[in-house]
């Protein structure tokens, strides 16, 4: 990775991020309830977004009696983490909800896609061990058709992702990190995208 971009550690950026999250309703051990009309501060906007989510907490490889690691489910703190990031983007204005076919992934935006009333498209371009070139290729396709979308991948894919568009003349605002279950917000203008937003895990 470019060391240029002045991408921080994954570990110190997601826990720093982590930290900042304390009066989120998940951090008070609430689950928001999307069935009694609650959502989160996320709004509609004019202007197609993309959020590039990366698959919420789900242990350790080898953790559980998954027979594969595509098989692999969201552990608790997960599945909690996915409530909350359905309710951040419930009102987002997503039409478009796809994934890794990996368990997690497909796990950390089911709640979401039932929330807007759709479902899990399953992604190969966002699969883990796949190329940034093939993912930023599928958010430049979403971009020039206006969709907004919610994306759901890992943690090889979208840091390599997030550094290809930012040399390809995306401005990086925030701060940059890539922790189980954080977003990052791809703004689009004249169907493509121009700015990319980093938010922690909800």
């Amino acid at each position: 990775m470019s060391a240029d971009l002045d991408f921080t550690e994954v570990a110190s950026v997601g826990e720093d991020v982590s930290r900042m999250a304390t009066t989120a309703p998940y951090a008070q051990g609430v689950t928001p309830d999307l069935a009694s009309g609650g959502r989160g501060g996320a709004s509609s906007h004019l202007a197609p977004m993309l959020y590039l989510i990366r698959h919420a907490s789900a242990g350790s490889r080898g953790s559980n009696s998954a027979t594969s690691d595509l098989e692999r489910p969201l552990d608790s703190y997960g599945l909690d983490r996915a409530e909350a990031i359905a309710f951040e983007l419930a009102d987002a204005g997503v039409t478009h909800v796809a994934s890794s076919r990996a368990l997690r992934c497909v796990q950390t935006v089911e709640p979401l896609a039932k929330a807007i009333g759709t479902t899990v498209v399953e992604e190969p371009a966002l699969l883990e061990g796949q190329s940034a070139e093939a993912a930023v290729h599928e958010i430049r396709r979403l971009a020039q058709r206006g969709v907004t979308a919610a994306l759901c991948s890992h943690g090889d894919i979208i840091p390599d992702a997030i550094q290809t568009l930012a040399r390809e003349g995306v401005v990086l605002v925030g701060p940059r990190g890539w922790a189980k279950g954080s977003i990052w917000t791809l703004e689009t203008r004249g169907n493509d995208v121009v700015t990319a937003t980093f938010r922690g895990p909800f």
